[in-house]
């Protein structure tokens, strides 16, 4: 009797930790569908083809910015400046596409004289990548904490996109620029290949390949990353020029998509893509989670977004209710940290 009655206790306490480790995998994904439902019997127009493809296109931006995020945040780092970042890229990108004596003029679509769309694209990412690097060494080799340096990439690269543009927008691109954010390949909009290529790309690296488990492994415990023989630093540089790559690409996309790049763009993208790969359940603390999530987490904020629009819901109401999620998301993170010990 004295020895039977641990075991079970033990029993207990263990189903009770796996259900609980199962939901937080994937609660997410369990709370997208209820979502779905409850939308689509309020709202039979939700369910409708144009509407769930309207839903992606839009989360579309938000998701590939959210990739990048996720490296970022499993190695318990952050980056607040990914939206200033998305907006010098496509600024870039569009005078590269329009050339220097369309610039400001915003001449007609058609009557470009700049480089092309391999040119733009290439000028987007560099930017994005280069605006990475900046912000990776100061963590990785001047020892910054991450919130410092991307708090300060936050407002350095948005006022540099108002230096180069002089505060003015640059729009009315040609119909192949604007074909990668606003085009078809079936029913099926560009930007939403794009967005689920790069997903399915970035969720081979983290789950399968070794430079992924050394992410996992700086997140879960630095220290012990550096003393069983990784260079940290050069993976935590790694994680920010992959988030720049995305930005720039993101800005890229979004001129296109919007036919104008404008230095309020991406303005508040960062809440909405942190607390997407929070939702998700990528522990902000590093170590825990994927793209899988991530990209559960990004939807599910475009549908409930979606949802709350089609119920004529204000879209004030509707960040109060992000803002409570990310809060609760958190919440349960550490819940079930506390529980496994």
């Amino acid at each position: 009797m004295t020895t039977s009655s641990p075991s079970v206790e033990g029993t207990g306490k263990s189903k009770q930790s796996d259900s609980l480790a199962y939901f937080s995998r994937f609660g997410a994904f369990i709370f997208l569908i209820v979502l779905c439902i409850i939308f689509a019997s309020l709202n039979p127009a939700f369910l409708k083809p144009t509407n769930i493809f309207n839903v992606l296109r839009q989360v579309s931006i938000y998701g590939l910015l959210a990739i990048g995020m996720t490296f970022v945040i499993l190695t318990a780092g952050i980056d607040l400046s990914i939206g200033s970042l998305l907006a010098l890229a496509g600024l870039v990108s569009a005078a590269v596409e329009k050339g220097a004596t369309g610039l400001l003029t915003g001449g007609a679509a058609g009557e470009s004289g700049g480089y092309g769309l391999p040119a733009a694209i290439l000028a987007a990412v560099a930017v994005g990548l280069l605006g990475g690097l900046l912000q990776g060494l100061a963590v990785s080799k001047l020892k910054v904490p991450p919130f410092i340096v991307t708090l300060g990439g936050l407002s350095a690269f948005r006022g540099a996109a108002l230096v180069f543009s002089n505060g003015q927008p640059i729009s009315a691109f040609r119909e192949e620029y604007r074909y990668w954010g606003q085009g078809l390949i079936g029913p099926v909009p560009v930007p939403v290949i794009i967005f689920l290529s790069f997903a399915i790309i970035a969720f081979i690296i983290l789950r399968y390949s070794k430079y992924g488990r050394h992410i996992y492994a700086v997140g879960g415990n630095k220290e012990a990353a550096r003393l069983s023989g990784l260079n940290v630093d050069r993976l935590i540089l790694s994680v920010y020029v992959i988030t720049g790559f995305f930005a720039g690409l993101s800005g890229f996309l979004l001129s296109s998509r919007l036919n104008s790049a404008e230095q309020v763009a991406g303005v508040g993208y960062e809440l909405t893509v942190i607390a997407g790969v929070v939702i998700g359940g990528t522990s902000l603390f590093g170590g825990e989670g994927g793209i899988f999530g991530t990209v559960v987490g990004i939807v599910l904020i475009g549908v409930l977004a979606n949802g709350l629009t089609l119920m004529n819901v204000s879209s004030y109401y509707q960040q109060i209710i992000i803002g409570l999620i990310i809060v609760l998301a958190v919440f349960f993170d550490q819940f079930i940290k506390r529980r496994r010990r």
